[in-house]
């Protein structure tokens, strides 16, 4: 009887094999954590859609920020919930609003971690929509003005990045503008070049309350159909100097990554999102999969596409489980 000459179970024989031939490595430094800060003060509030995370007030947000450091995940993204909401998101960019307290009080108390902020409006405005409106038109250059003037007030407030998530055309070279005008040229920009309509954003809306009040996002996020389009997004902030660019959702657009980690020479980063998260956890829960056997294979397959970096509701999990 004939046999292969090349055998590929040789090299599966062992976990040590195993780990010794391994393609594709997660690390510690590959994760970020999305937190998300409410005012108030002691509060630390599970949320429903996504078991294992909490909103908190800035007091509480610094104990986390230091149990993640802690873990050994390099760094953050604060989503702010403003107490008030009006049309034009006016808490978005306020000296003393939600993020810049939290980005003062965390810088204050945990230093070393990287502290990233998402800039959009969505969250301060009374209609959800990530910027102005006119009648139910979302306006792209006035967000565009009210986006830079958001980023500069996280700048000043001790942020290590900005990174504008609403998809409005020119936000990137806008914020780059202001932020070097006013001295913060070395301040990096990690930009959601290609980011989608997706459905996978259902319990995200409801942590930062955010759903739009009317319509949808469709007019200015991605057609979940479209991928050579995402490639004109990419070089489009690319062009206008991000320094790092984000796909977002991760899982679904896996092929996004690896196009972007083919044709760019900048950190890529993904965003596993609060659905792609959530989902994981309800079947965990009704015993279908193995939960963490499945997250880690999450992160594993969007690691493998090419992600420099994954944006995950599961880092502090992740990091706590990863050798390094």
């Amino acid at each position: 009887m004939s046999f292969p000459r090349d055998r590929l179970r040789r090299l599966r024989g062992s976990e040590t094999l195993r780990r010794m031939v391994a393609e594709t490595k997660l690390s510690r430094d590959d994760l970020l954590l999305p937190l998300f800060i409410v005012e108030g003060s002691g509060i630390r509030e599970p949320i429903a859609s996504m078991p294992g995370v909490c909103r908190f007030s800035v007091d509480q947000i610094v104990d986390e920020a230091k149990r993640v450091a802690d873990l050994g995940v390099p760094g953050i993204m604060l989503f702010g919930i403003p107490s008030s909401k009006d049309a034009r998101g006016s808490g978005a960019d306020q000296a003393d609003g939600i993020v810049q307290r939290a980005v003062s009080a965390i810088k204050a108390g945990v230093g070393d971690l990287c502290v990233i902020t998402d800039v959009c409006l969505c969250e301060y405005t009374d209609h959800g929509h990530c910027g102005l409106v006119e009648g139910e038109e979302v306006l792209n250059d006035p967000s565009v003005e009210r986006l830079a003037l958001t980023a500069l007030s996280h700048a000043r407030a001790g942020a290590d990045m900005v990174a504008p998530s609403d998809m409005m055309d020119g936000r990137v070279a806008a914020i780059r503008s202001t932020l070097d005008e006013h001295d913060f040229e070395n301040l990096p920009i990690l930009s959601y070049a290609a980011k989608y309509a997706s459905a996978f954003y259902g319990p995200f809306r409801d942590a930062a309350e955010s759903t739009p009040q009317f319509g949808d996002r469709r007019g200015y996020q991605m057609d979940p159909a479209n991928r050579r389009e995402a490639m004109r997004e990419l070089v489009a902030d690319f062009d206008e100097g991000a320094d790092i660019l984000m796909v977002k959702p991760a899982l679904a657009y896996l092929d996004i990554v690896a196009d972007a980690k083919e044709t760019f020479d900048v950190p890529i980063a993904a965003y596993h999102v609060s659905g792609e998260y959530s989902m994981i956890h309800a079947a965990a829960e009704k015993g279908w999969i193995d939960g963490d056997r499945a997250m880690m294979e999450a992160m594993i397959s969007i690691k493998r596409a090419g992600a420099d970096m994954i944006l995950t509701y599961a880092a502090a999990d992740l990091a706590a489980r990863l050798e390094s």
